[in-house]
């Protein structure tokens, strides 16, 4: 139950908002701005919701040929990245012009689906510190609770997973070692605690953060 839970609201495992095996993919705007409505009423410096076009079997990114918005009466072009991040805005209009996202993917046969996943954003080396992993631990846990909405956190909060702190993937092996830190290979864990919300102790190392999403123990 928890970790089916934490796939539905982490997409972790992956979220099909619209899966097809056609030449377009298309899903509405709908879902993307009732989560980043979250982020615009939060107080988020680093925590993030970001939206992927991926592989329904392999979670691995469906490469993107071309992207548009479309409404009845409009069309603009649709930002993305090569890893198949969508870069959507966050507008009022499209969403009451009941938008939809159409996505031309590079493999006309691919079949995609959308993974929404927390992560951090501007979160680099200068940061590795405790108190801003404290600060992005807190983030993480009140993003997830303001997207899993009143019913779940409120009233079955005894079935979210636990957060334990944050997981740092690296661009390279980092050789961390500190209480508290477990790596493997490039990916550390780190267990947040609350004496390091004041702690300006600084983890160094000379890879490179890539991402950052919550630790969670299912």
């Amino acid at each position: 139950m928890k970790s089916n839970l934490l796939a539905l609201l982490l997409g972790l495992a992956g979220v099909a908002t619209g899966v097809q095996a056609q030449e377009e993919f298309v899903v509405s705007y709908d879902g993307f701005y009732d989560r980043l409505k979250v982020i615009e009423k939060g107080e988020f410096e680093f925590a993030r919701v970001n939206f992927y076009l991926v592989d329904i079997a392999t979670l691995a990114p469906c490469g993107i040929k071309s992207g548009k918005i479309v409404t009845e009466t409009s069309e603009q072009p649709l930002n993305y990245t090569q890893e198949a991040q969508l870069l959507l805005p966050f507008s009022e209009k499209l969403d009451k012009d009941k938008a939809v996202i159409v996505v031309e993917p590079l493999d006309p046969q691919h079949d995609c689906q959308i993974k929404f996943q927390i992560e951090s954003a501007y979160f680099t080396n200068t940061h590795l510190t405790k108190q801003r992993l404290y600060q992005l631990h807190h983030e993480f846990d009140e993003l997830l609770s303001d997207l899993s909405g009143f019913f779940v956190s409120k009233l079955m909060g005894f079935l979210l997973p636990e957060q334990q702190g944050v997981k740092v993937t690296f661009a390279s092996e980092p050789n961390l070692s500190a209480p508290g830190v477990t790596c493997e290979k490039q990916v550390c864990q780190f267990k947040v605690t609350d004496d390091w919300e004041n702690d300006t102790a600084r983890f160094n190392t000379l890879s490179e953060v890539v991402t950052v999403t919550p630790w969670i123990e299912k």
